[in-house]
């Protein structure tokens, strides 16, 4: 791929990944819970399910999700019923603040069970994956940054790579955020506002989703 293209690529997918969507949502959610140590596994979820949105597009599945109604609909629905679940999840999250231990990942005095990292990066790939907007997206995208007559699995591998390592870094950045904004908060009222906000987020993000119809 040509320095100059990649560029541009790199631009376009800093910009999708910085913007607010599902993905920030998830990881300063995550952060705002589990602090930065523990949340940050979220972003490797996130970024295994920007590479999976890629496979997808690159086998031709992406075509099927744009032209197939049933197809597209079925992943819509499981998608916003996921977002709309991980929303009313963070509603009912404890009220308690971090402690210290927790938001630097003090082992020795906080185990860290594997369990629950599990559960964090398969929520992050999820978040990602089961998200039909991000397959058309890119099969509107993509495309602009291909040039035909080179060879494509060099030009598919970067492109990958470079969306894979900036969502990555972008969402850990997400998460540090909301790690510390949860160190200022003590108060429980201040923490179940703030779990509620961002589970309306998930709700609204969810709703929005299935609102979402594919281009004619």
């Amino acid at each position: 791929m040509d320095f100059q293209i990649w560029q541009y690529f790199f631009i376009t997918t800093l910009v999708v990944s910085l913007s607010p969507g599902p993905g920030a949502i998830a990881a300063m959610g995550v952060g705002l819970n589990h602090g930065f140590r523990r949340g940050q596994v979220v972003a490797f979820g996130l970024a295994l399910g920007v590479w999976t949105q890629l496979l997808v597009v690159g086998v031709g599945l992406g075509a099927l999700l744009a032209t197939s109604e049933t197809a597209f609909s079925v992943i819509k629905w499981i998608g916003a019923a996921y977002l709309v679940w991980l929303g009313i999840q963070q509603w009912r999250s404890p009220a308690s603040p971090i402690t210290e231990e927790q938001a630097t990942g003090n082992q020795a005095a906080t185990a860290d069970p594997v369990h629950l990292r599990r559960s964090l990066f398969l929520r992050g790939w999820m978040v990602n994956a089961l998200n039909p907007k991000g397959t058309v997206f890119l099969l509107a995208v993509m495309p602009q940054f291909i040039v035909p007559d080179q060879a494509l699995a060099p030009q598919y591998l970067t492109i990958a790579a470079t969306f894979g390592v900036v969502e990555c870094c972008v969402m850990t950045g997400y998460v540090a955020l909301a790690s510390k904004v949860l160190g200022l908060l003590r108060e429980p009222n201040q923490i179940r506002w703030m779990n509620r906000s961002f589970g309306s987020l998930f709700i609204a993000a969810g709703l929005f989703l299935a609102s979402f119809k594919r281009a004619a």
